[in-house]
């Protein structure tokens, strides 16, 4: 009888619990937009200018701590990421000037990426058995929208009892607490010989002249700028531009009275309904093409967002939104993580989605800083939205020529 390989394993769990963690902090970013302009007289744009940096530190990051954890080990990344991590947050809460906020937020994008879907997908990837690779990766993914679910109203929370800086300094402590898992992550699953055999040089010489992986790292571009920029300015924007809740509604009868608390709510739909929505593209990843699944899941971001900006909002629109938008959030990110892997193979899995997640926060940075600067020029998101809309519609199309076969190692050619 042939034995299965189980689905949840203790890497799988040890990378859920530390991308929940690290993703519950960075989703609260948005809900300190208005407060730390507000202290410190910040035009929104400055602090739209830290996150953007947060993003990109992320991006130029991944690629680097996944170099790392391919070549000295995926425990060591994680460490060094939470350092990071738990330094810039430290640091950031004694931060009084725009510069010293946005520097520091280098520290915290690295900490992102160390702690990230780039390291814990390569870890989660190989641990997995082929035929549960898709599952996992979604299981890991749908982990970070747990996170989403309670990092807005915790931070909103918290923010009722402590100042911003102790809110920062109390998510360092969560980051560094949950380096205790780290024990569970050992790999039990390698590569095939020919992979360990290969040089990560030829395997990205090899990755850089293939089209595909080409349209890969273009098409993760509009996934970062749609899903940055709503986290960073989808509260500040729903508390100025949402009418009104009814006193005697359903919101206020569960203490959603404010503009505000329902932007911190919003954020929190959009992880919650994204749990389901990822767990099912990682169960269509092993059955179906995964770029038709990509092309398709943009195209719905495409029109939801174009329906929703052409509407009033009102409390209904912003929910329905949210729970629209969240089922296709970070659907993408399984299926990307597993079309890196099944095209070019396990052993530098790390490196190579590393690299398309920089394209993740090129779009990342230019979301969150261009609506900062367009508000600020403007006095609305309405035109930044837009731009979010098109870059959206350019990756349902780019997916559609990528050529979904393995690339054999060259070794074993």
């Amino acid at each position: 009888m042939e034995h299965k390989s189980p689905l949840i394993t203790p890497v799988l769990i040890a990378g859920c619990l530390i991308i929940m963690t690290g993703f519950a902090i960075r989703a609260s970013f948005g809900v300190f937009q208005i407060p730390i302009a507000d202290e410190f007289g910040w035009l929104r744009s400055e602090f739209s200018l830290a996150i953007a940096i947060q993003n990109l530190a992320w991006g130029v990051g991944q690629p680097i701590f996944g170099a790392i954890a391919d070549k000295i080990g995926d425990r060591k990344a994680i460490i060094l990421g939470a350092l990071f991590y738990a330094a810039g947050l430290i640091l950031s809460a004694g931060a009084t000037t725009p510069l010293a906020h946005q520097f520091y937020e280098i520290l915290v994008g690295f900490g992102i990426a160390g702690t990230g879907f780039g390291v814990i997908l390569a870890v989660v990837g190989r641990a997995a058995s082929d035929e549960n690779r898709s599952m996992a990766l979604a299981i890991a993914t749908a982990a970070g929208s747990a996170g989403q679910v309670v990092g807005p109203p915790l931070a909103e929370y918290l923010l009722t009892i402590m100042t911003w800086q102790m809110t920062f300094v109390t998510f360092a402590g969560m980051i560094i607490g949950i380096l205790l898992v780290l024990p569970m992550m050992r790999t039990e699953r390698v590569a095939t010989k020919a992979e360990l055999e290969e040089s990560i040089g030829t395997v990205l010489v090899r990755a850089f002249k293939d089209p595909s992986y080409t349209f890969i790292f273009l098409g993760f571009f509009s996934c970062g700028y749609q899903l940055s920029f709503v986290t960073a300015h989808f509260p500040a924007f729903i508390t100025e531009v949402c009418g009104p809740i009814d006193p005697n509604g359903m919101l206020a009868g569960i203490g959603i009275t404010t503009t505000s608390a329902l932007g911190a709510v919003a954020i929190s739909l959009i992880g919650l309904a994204n749990i389901a929505g990822t767990l099912y593209a990682g169960y269509l990843g092993k059955r179906y093409p995964k770029k038709y699944l990509l092309a398709g899941i943009y195209t719905g971001r495409t029109i939801i967002a174009a329906i929703f900006i052409m509407l009033p909002m009102t409390p209904t629109t912003v929910i329905i939104f949210s729970i629209a938008m969240g089922s296709l959030w970070l659907a993408t990110v399984p299926l990307t993580s597993g079309l890196v892997a099944h095209i070019y193979g396990l052993r530098y899995m790390g490196t190579l989605y590393g690299i398309v997640f920089f394209s993740h926060q090129l779009g990342s940075f230019m979301g969150v800083w261009l609506g900062g600067r367009m508000y600020d020029a403007f006095g609305t998101y309405t035109h930044v939205w837009w731009v979010g809309v098109a870059v959206g519609a350019f990756s349902a199309i780019v997916h559609l020529p990528i050529k979904e076969e393995r690339r054999e190692a060259a070794i074993a050619a």
